[in-house]
C-alpha cells in the first residue's frame, strides 16, 4: 500500500483538522494494535476511524468480518477497492451508527478515535445495551490516562469508563506513526466490558446523573458538592448515613463503588418516599 500522503494525493483529499484525521501508517504500531485486541478468528468487529483501511486490512485477515465505520465521505467511497470482502464500509458518524438496528449480535470494537469525540463515541458504545465484547483503542495519552486513574486523583472520566470495567493503557504512540503527526503522544488502551457493578442499563442514567452532581463542584467536599450539584439537602444526608461515606471527603478520592453505593442508597430513599 503506497503511504498515506501519496495515497490521499491520488484521491485529491488531504487531512481534514475538523474530523481530527491523523492517518495510522506504522505497520509495527498495527501489529501491536491486533495483538492487544486479542480478537478470535470467528468475530465481527466494528472499527471507528478506518481512515486508508491499514488498520481494516490487518483486522480482516485476522477475523471473520469488519464493519468499517467513516465519517467522511469521500474516504469511505475510496476504501472497498482496498480492502478485501469480509470489510464492511459504512459511511455513517460512529455517534449517530444504531446499534439496535444494525442487528449485529457480539461484537468487538477497535478504534483510532479522533481526539475531539473519543470519549463521547466511546461512551455511546459502551453505554449502550449491546455494548462490545472488548473495546481496543487509540486515544490522546492525557485522555488515556484520565480514564485509569485511581483515588486521590479520579475524575468523571474515570468513573465512567471503570464503571463498565477495568480498563488498562497497553502502549503508547509517538508522533511520527501518524500522517499528519499530531501535537501530543498517543495511548492505546484495552477494556473488557464486564457488568460488575449490577446496575440494570435502564437504572445507568440516573447512576451517571448521580456521578455529574458529585463532580459539579470537583474541589468542594462530597457533600457540599452532592448539593451543588442539584441534589436536596435531607436526600444528600441520608445517603452519606446510609453507606457511611464521610460527607468531608472529595469526589476525586471516591472508587467507582462508592459511587454505586451512593447510587443504589439513593434510590432506596427515593422508593421508601413512593406512596
Amino acid at each position: 500500500m503506497s503511504s498515506p500522503a501519496t495515497r490521499l494525493a491520488e484521491l485529491g483529499l488531504s487531512a481534514k483538522k475538523s474530523l481530527g484525521q491523523h492517518f495510522l501508517h506504522d505497520p509495527a504500531i498495527i501489529q501491536r494494535i491486533c495483538e492487544v485486541a486479542a480478537l478470535p478468528p470467528s468475530a465481527t468487529v466494528i472499527e471507528i476511524g478506518p481512515g486508508l483501511g491499514i488498520l481494516s486490512k490487518a483486522l480482516a485477515q485476522r477475523v471473520d468480518r469488519v464493519i468499517a465505520l467513516e465519517k467522511d465521505s469521500a474516504l469511505a467511497a475510496s476504501l472497498p477497492d482496498l480492502l478485501p470482502a469480509n470489510v464492511q464500509v459504512l459511511n455513517v458518524d460512529a455517534l449517530e451508527f444504531d446499534l439496535e438496528e444494525a442487528r449485529l449480535g457480539k461484537y468487538h470494537l477497535v478504534a483510532n478515535l479522533p481526539y475531539n469525540v473519543a470519549t463521547a463515541i466511546l461512551r455511546h458504545f459502551l453505554d449502550s445495551e449491546r455494548q462490545p465484547e472488548s473495546a481496543t483503542f487509540m486515544v490522546q495519552r492525557e485522555v488515556a490516562e484520565r480514564m485509569v486513574a485511581a483515588p486521590p486523583e479520579m475524575n468523571i472520566l474515570a468513573v465512567a469508563m471503570q464503571f463498565h470495567g477495568d480498563p488498562k493503557i497497553a502502549f503508547h504512540v509517538g508522533r511520527g506513526a501518524f500522517t499528519p503527526p499530531p501535537r501530543v503522544t498517543s495511548s492505546v488502551v484495552r477494556l473488557v466490558p464486564d457488568r460488575r457493578f449490577g446496575v440494570a442499563h435502564e437504572l445507568q442514567d440516573g447512576f451517571f446523573a448521580l456521578v455529574r452532581a458529585g463532580f459539579s463542584a470537583r474541589r468542594k467536599q462530597l457533600k457540599n458538592a452532592l448539593i451543588n450539584g442539584g441534589l436536596n439537602r435531607y436526600d444528600v444526608d441520608a445517603i452519606l448515613a446510609d453507606t457511611g461515606i464521610p460527607p468531608t471527603v472529595r469526589p476525586q478520592e471516591l472508587y467507582v463503588e462508592d459511587w454505586v453505593s451512593l447510587h443504589k442508597a439513593l434510590r432506596r430513599i427515593k422508593a421508601d418516599m413512593t406512596p
